[in-house]
């Protein structure tokens, strides 16, 4: 039984086939990557409200602070961590942002001790307005926090205007954290 000539030609192009349709793929990979933030998830809670929670304040035992406290002025909420080197990394960062007094400026404690949390605000400094705690972290499943560090922007109302995934750094504070904030300044 002998193949006929068009199917053994048919046979050697489709080696050359497979290999420039990977080729094709992986062009379109790496076009598609070539977006310097590609790492960040866009958060589907950008201009609807911030969850409820009710969540210990760190220096204050047995007080509970809700998110309806928090509304009438905007906040940075800050997510971080002893255990997390990126909060380490950023820590300079929102102190300065945090003496400009824009914004309240409150931090995240995210499924630490309480002692180590105490221990790592004495040792590099405490510029959070209020430092609010989620030991097992199940508020921060409402809020769609899944690392640290992460950073919200919330307006007054309660809104949530803005996220960013990831340690913050002076050029990312100044294009967009920052036209953000001049925003809810606008009168």
């Amino acid at each position: 039984m002998s193949t006929s000539p068009t199917r053994r030609s048919r046979g050697r192009w489709l080696p050359l086939a497979v290999f420039a349709a990977i080729a094709v793929l992986l062009a379109a990979g790496v076009w598609l990557s070539r977006n310097p933030n590609r790492d960040a998830l866009p958060s589907p809670l950008i201009g609807k409200p911030a969850p409820d929670f009710r969540l210990p304040a760190l220096h204050e035992p047995g007080r509970m602070v809700t998110a309806a406290e928090l509304r009438g002025e905007p906040y940075l909420l800050n997510v971080w961590g002893s255990w997390c080197p990126g909060c380490r990394e950023e820590h300079a960062v929102i102190s300065e942002f945090a003496k400009t007094k824009r914004v309240r400026v409150i931090g995240y404690n995210w499924k630490d001790e309480h002692s180590d949390a105490l221990r790592w605000l004495e040792q590099f400094g405490n510029p959070y307005w209020l430092v609010l705690v989620d030991y097992e972290g199940h508020a921060a499943i409402d809020w769609g926090i899944y690392g640290a560090p992460e950073t919200f922007l919330v307006d007054g109302d309660g809104t949530i205007v803005w996220k960013y995934v990831g340690p913050m750094t002076p050029e990312v504070l100044r294009t967009q954290l920052l036209p953000q904030v001049e925003r809810l300044e606008a009168p």
